[in-house]
């Protein structure tokens, strides 16, 4: 689906079937912050298990790390975010209403109120906190993953001895103080980070630059991502980060918001730990074995979570005709589906098939985990309700299943398609490989 309606059903989708709240919901909200409900929970793992699966567990050259949140100031200091160069620019008018400057080209009045604005002003994008019983050390909520990688790159150095290429990958949180938060989960001031900073010798950056660029084509794939919707940019020299020398933007094509940002890669150079060295006072050189040294260069793939999340619900909600009326449905690839199979029993008032089906269901949990329940309302309710939701199949015990009406059915199952609504019958004891 692709007309202009098509996100504002898909936040719809979000709220009615548990995917995504509003933060704070039932005090008028917090604008920017968002809470994640049962099924968007799955969904959000679901990506991250398999990112982590293709980007540290099937590779020998990546190693994890789970950085603290609160960090020395220092080495904000030292990386640069608490000068100029991680500020945007506010206006804000007599009113109090505050917007970024940069976002009100040619606009000279408040667009809230009407009122006069003021001087533009330099407005720190990072959450300040004060640690420590009497409030005299000063953190920060870190806007990036990265630098907890960097400063920890000698310990990782040290515990696991490396050998170079090789990447340190985090998944967490990050924090940005944004003026306007806005667009659902697009721009908020509490999000999901997946990243990655990969360490290279100077003079193969460009060859490992390719290698990842067509690894995180390959994640997109994965995701079920089709590649007419999603397109490089590659970032005007003027436009990039002061620590990079190439970036490209990996771009989603939103309904009906056009392409926009999904993930990043930059090469960073060795701005980074060279900056930390310099502000440590630490060597954080890599040794070779024949003694000698060098700070290495660093590549820096970035995922945003709540982008991901959002592009994989895009992709897959699709309105067709089946039965009577139109169907909505949600065509989640089967491994990032919130549930991979439900199951119910045909009537829930008969005693007999909903013992047969908690059975069934048993055996499918041990299998999948992600399986769910269903005896809610009759059977055609329960396909439209597991097909909203993204659900790949069905399972329904019924009196074919205890032999009552037809024998040669007995220990099977009716198992209905979620893409094609079609019904099969699957004996018991075949339907885990069935499913899978």
């Amino acid at each position: 689906m692709t007309d202009n309606n098509t996100m504002e059903k898909i936040t719809s989708l979000c709220k009615r079937r548990g995917f995504v709240f509003q933060g704070s919901e039932i005090y008028g909200g917090l604008r920017g912050t968002w809470d994640y409900g049962p099924l968007g929970v799955m969904l959000k793992r679901n990506i991250e298990r398999e990112w982590w699966k293709l980007f540290v567990e099937q590779r020998e050259d990546m190693y994890g790390l789970d950085a603290a949140i609160l960090m020395n100031e220092k080495v904000w200091e030292a990386s640069g975010h608490t000068g100029a160069g991680f500020t945007d620019p506010v206006v804000e008018c007599s009113e109090g209403h505050r917007f970024r400057a940069d976002h009100l080209e040619d606009v000279t009045v408040c667009p809230t109120c009407g009122a006069a604005f003021g001087d533009a002003k330099d407005f720190n994008l990072m959450f300040e906190t004060k640690v420590g019983a009497e409030g005299t050390t000063t953190s920060y909520l870190r806007p990036e993953t990265a630098q907890g990688i960097f400063v920890n790159f000698k310990n990782v150095v040290d515990s696991m001895s490396p050998k170079m290429p090789f990447g340190i990958a985090q998944i967490g949180k990050g924090f940005r103080n944004e003026i306007a938060p806005r667009e659902f989960l697009f721009r908020v001031r509490e999000f999901d980070m997946m990243e990655i900073e990969y360490f290279v010798r100077e003079e193969e950056w460009e060859t490992q630059f390719e290698e990842w660029r067509e690894a995180l084509w390959k994640w997109f794939d994965h995701l079920g991502l089709s590649r007419e919707n999603v397109q490089e940019l590659e970032v005007p020299e003027d436009d990039l980060a002061h620590y990079s020398k190439r970036t490209i933007d990996f771009e989603y094509n939103y309904p009906g918001k056009g392409f926009d940002e999904l993930a990043g890669f930059a090469y960073r150079t060795d701005h980074d730990l060279k900056a930390h060295m310099e502000a440590s006072g630490v060597s954080l050189e890599y040794i070779e074995p024949d003694g000698s040294r060098f700070v290495p260069h660093v590549l820096e793939p970035s995922f945003g979570v709540g982008r991901t999340l959002m592009a994989v619900l895009s992709e897959a909600y699709t309105e067709d005709e089946m039965g009577e009326g139109t169907r909505t449905y949600l065509k989640l690839p089967a491994h990032l589906a919130p549930y991979r199979v439900a199951v119910s029993p045909l009537l829930k008032n008969k005693p007999q098939l909903v013992e047969k089906a908690r059975e069934v269901f048993t055996m499918l949990k041990g299998e999948f985990g992600n399986v769910a329940w269903d005896d809610n309302g009759n059977v055609g309710k329960r396909y439209r309700r597991q097909d909203e939701i993204g659900t790949p199949a069905c399972v329904v015990i019924d009196f074919d299943t205890l032999g009552e009406e037809a024998p040669e059915h007995t220990d099977t199952v009716t198992v209905r398609d979620r893409d094609t609504g079609q019904q099969t019958r699957v004996k018991i004891a075949e339907l885990v490989d069935s499913l899978k």
